[in-house]
Formats: structure tokens, C-alpha cells, sequence
């Protein structure tokens, strides 16, 4: 099993100086990866579920961020839960994705991608909301496509988004295209992980047959696409206080990463979560 951890902007703030701390004390404790997640815009009364979220939060730029991150650390992998797709135009993502890559040393490696759940957010990005499912399936073609392209340049004729012998560089470090998860709660993202996705890292508050069935969905539209449903790669949210039986349960249902948040805002008491979790899995 592996282990990632949350940054949470809107909770620990964008100090440079805090994010630093946290993602060198994550690297020393062993933690596989660091998690930022995204929000391009909120507005004044905007709900996820039952939460209203205050628009003030401060939900820096993830990528920006990660760089930041990579600059004070040497070996953690860089991830994005989630990043929203839809609000980005690719091929300027696929320069700013290969590019935290490179200055990375090859460690942006969990971009995990949604389509968003905020009609404002869509609307404040230029972007029809019944199309954010179809866009994000596109970027995600043009993203590989550029990856992969060489000097010859690459070209697209899309629903969305269109090219001629576009050239990308640089590219990410020692790969052809940089592995793109999935994220969401919903049926779409589940087909979504199994048509194109490098992983599926579904929603938290899904309920367990949901999941299973999302799961399910998942395999079966790999298996379709020609893909090897093995291959997909599955991570979860969970927690700093989880027990060594709760992630034995979790392996047992196909899970191969778990990301997890700390339960405070306060940074010595979120460090010292992050030692004792990394002390009972043995992370270092």
C-alpha cells in the first residue's frame, strides 16, 4: 500500500513558509506523495452537498504550489486531488504540467483530474457546464497527444479544442505521457477512469454498494476499451487515524493508495499526526 497526504490550502493557508514545512516534514515521515486540491473560483453562498463553502477560502494554485513543494524536497511524487480539467485549456496545461515535471525531477507523476461541481465555478471560467464531462474526456486526449508529439508538431480536430503541427516542450522527464488519474463520485467519472484513466480516486462520502458498483464500472469499461483492467491503478481518502485493520480492509478491496488528511489546522499537532501515522506503517 501506498501513502499520500493532503496539503489543504483552504485550511492550512498559502504561507510559503508553512506549505514548505509540511511537505518537507511529509518527505521525512516516508509518505509517498503530496496532494493539493483546486478550486478556480467560488461565490457567495456556493453548497457542496450540505457544506457551504465561505468564498474566501484560500485555494492557491495547486500546480503552482506542487513547484513550490518540489522546490524544498527531493523525493515525495507530486498530485493534484483534484485538479479541475475543464477549467483549463490544455494545451497551455500540457507546457505547465510537463514543465513542474521537469523542474521536479520527474515527480509529477498523480495528477488526478474532475469535472467540477459548482455551476458558478464553470460559469466564472467561460465554460458551459452540461459540456464539462465531454471537455474533460477531450484534454485528456490532448494532453497524451501532446505529450507524445515530437518536432513534427501534432494536430487535433476536436468538439472543443483544435490544432495543426503543434510542438509541446519540454516533455516529462523519461516518459511519453505523464499518468492521469480520475476523480468523482459519480457513474461518468467511474467510466471515465476505465476509458482513459491511469487510476480512479473516487469521492469520499460515496455510499460502500455505490462504490463497489462504481468499482465494478470501472473494470467493465476498461475491459471494453481494450484496457487491462489490473492496470488501473485505485486510490482512496482516508485518515491519519486509520488502524492497520482498516487498511488491511482496504487492500482486500483492490485499493493501492491511500491519501490521507491531517485533522487539524494547528501545524505542530498536523506534524505530529503525520509521525505517529508514519510510525505505525512504517512509512520511513
Amino acid at each position: 500500500m501506498k501513502f499520500g497526504i493532503t496539503y489543504s490550502t483552504p485550511s492550512f493557508g498559502a504561507d510559503p513558509e508553512r506549505l514548505a514545512a509540511f511537505a518537507r516534514h511529509a518527505e521525512e515521515c516516508g509518505f509517498e506523495s503530496l496532494y493539493l486540491p483546486e478550486h478556480v473560483a467560488l461565490y457567495p453562498g456556493v453548497r457542496i452537498g450540505p457544506m457551504e463553502l465561505p468564498p474566501s477560502l484560500p485555494y492557491a494554485d495547486p500546480l503552482e504550489c506542487l513547484s513550490f513543494a518540489a522546490a524544498v524536497t527531493r523525493r515525495i511524487l507530486l498530485g493534484t486531488g483534484v485538479l479541475l480539467l475543464p477549467y483549463h485549456h490544455p494545451v497551455v496545461l500540457a507546457k505547465r504540467l510537463a514543465t513542474v515535471d521537469v523542474l521536479s525531477g520527474g515527480r509529477m507523476r498523480l495528477l488526478t483530474v474532475g469535472v467540477g461541481a459548482l455551476p458558478g465555478e464553470a460559469k466564472a471560467a467561460g465554460v458551459d457546464f452540461a459540456t464539462r464531462g465531454r471537455r474533460a474526456d477531450e484534454a485528456i486526449d490532448v494532453l497524451r497527444l501532446l505529450w507524445a508529439g515530437g518536432e513534427e508538431g501534432v494536430s487535433f480536430d476536436g468538439e472543443f479544442y483544435a490544432f495543426d503541427d503543434a510542438c509541446v516542450f519540454p516533455k516529462p522527464v523519461g516518459v511519453r505521457e505523464l499518468p492521469v488519474h480520475v476523480g468523482g463520485s459519480s457513474a461518468a467519472a467511474a467510466r471515465r477512469a476505465g476509458r482513459r484513466g491511469n487510476g480512479w480516486f473516487p469521492g469520499g462520502m460515496l455510499p460502500p454498494d455505490e462504490r463497489r458498483r462504481q468499482l465494478e464500472l470501472v473494470r467493465t469499461t476498461a475491459a471494453e476499451a481494450g484496457r487491462d483492467p489490473d492496470a488501473v491503478q485505485y486510490t482512496r481518502w482516508g485518515s491519519l487515524g486509520m488502524s492497520t485493520k482498516d487498511v488491511e480492509v482496504l487492500a482486500a478491496q483492490g485499493v493501492t493508495r491511500i491519501v490521507v488528511t491531517p485533522t487539524t489546522a494547528e501545524p505542530g499537532r498536523a506534524h505530529e499526526e503525520m509521525a505517529a501515522f508514519a510510525e505505525r506503517f512504517t512509512l520511513a
